[in-house]
């Protein structure tokens, strides 16, 4: 067992800061530690000590700032995830609980339009974790604003704003809900049959398989392939029958017969064309219909 095991958790998650800022900012400071974790002056120091006991040629004392620098010698001690990095260089690392959002003025993240009300996404978890139904206001594009009981199951974005996945006693089906559109939750805690529970949710239940490659209209896919990581030319996702077309739509796939729509719109195509048979939502998906 190495010595980062013998760690607990807060622990270790102190540390991991110290690293990131190490290889991201080329510097830490005690104060930086105080003010991500609350923690006070000899916290800090303790933590700072125990980093450079477990990896003494990674950072260096510099006096007159009292900064710790990175060292070139530098070898991280932890293993960063890619999308926890940007996510919280763009957010300045603030949670926004306990601290609040910073926004970096380096590394900026996609603009976020949508966003749900705290008191509609509280009772919406509540029902998920508890299993119960609720009685909401919705307003829909079709039908205007009327009250509909539903039972949540998951929350889901989608790339553009946030769903609730949920079974619909009006159609009696499961379906997408919007959470922006849910004016008030009128009641909670409704019964809930045994057709209504996600056991029953067939479309989240089927796996499904995308294999999307490179637009055939582009001169030059191997750049497409270079961003999406893709080997032997192609790109297999892991999705289900409730989720794919919003993937698809999101990553605007050419999901047309023959890859008619021009690279300008679409850099990806579907190769696995038949799939779209097991999809729902496929009026969102570009070309499914051509």
């Amino acid at each position: 067992m190495s010595r980062l095991d013998e760690l607990n958790h807060a622990q270790k998650q102190r540390l991991a800061f110290i690293d990131f800022c190490l290889q991201y900012f080329g510097q830490i400071s005690r104060q930086d530690l105080i003010t991500k974790f609350a923690t006070g002056l000899a916290a800090a120091t303790r933590d700072l000590a125990l980093y450079r006991e477990l990896a003494p040629d990674n950072l260096k004392l510099v006096h007159p700032t009292r900064h710790y620098q990175r060292q070139p010698q530098f070898s991280a001690l932890f293993e960063h995830d890619p999308q926890a990095i940007l996510s919280g260089l763009a957010r300045g690392f603030g949670d926004g609980l306990s601290q609040p959002i910073v926004p970096s003025q380096v590394c900026i993240d996609a603009q976020q339009l949508i966003q749900p009300k705290p008191d509609i996404i509280a009772a919406v978890m509540r029902a998920i974790q508890q299993n119960a139904a609720l009685q909401i206001s919705y307003v829909s594009t079709s039908s205007g604003e009327n009250v509909r009981e539903i039972v949540p199951h998951i929350l889901i974005n989608n790339g553009q704003r946030w769903h609730v996945r949920a079974y619909d006693r009006t159609h009696k089906q499961f379906t997408d809900f919007v959470v922006t559109r849910i004016k008030q939750v009128r009641k909670e805690q409704l019964a809930v049959a045994q057709h209504e529970q996600p056991a029953a949710d067939t479309a989240w239940l089927t796996p499904i398989e995308l294999v999307v490659v490179p637009h055939p209209s582009l001169r030059h896919p191997e750049a497409i392939a270079l961003d999406y990581g893709m080997r032997d030319g192609q790109l297999i996702l892991q999705s289900n029958a409730a989720l794919a077309a919003y993937l698809l739509r999101s990553w605007s796939v050419d999901c047309s017969q023959e890859h008619k729509i021009s690279s300008g719109v679409c850099q990806l195509a579907l190769k696995n064309h038949a799939v779209l048979e097991q999809l729902e939502h496929l009026s969102i998906v570009p070309g499914a219909g051509q």
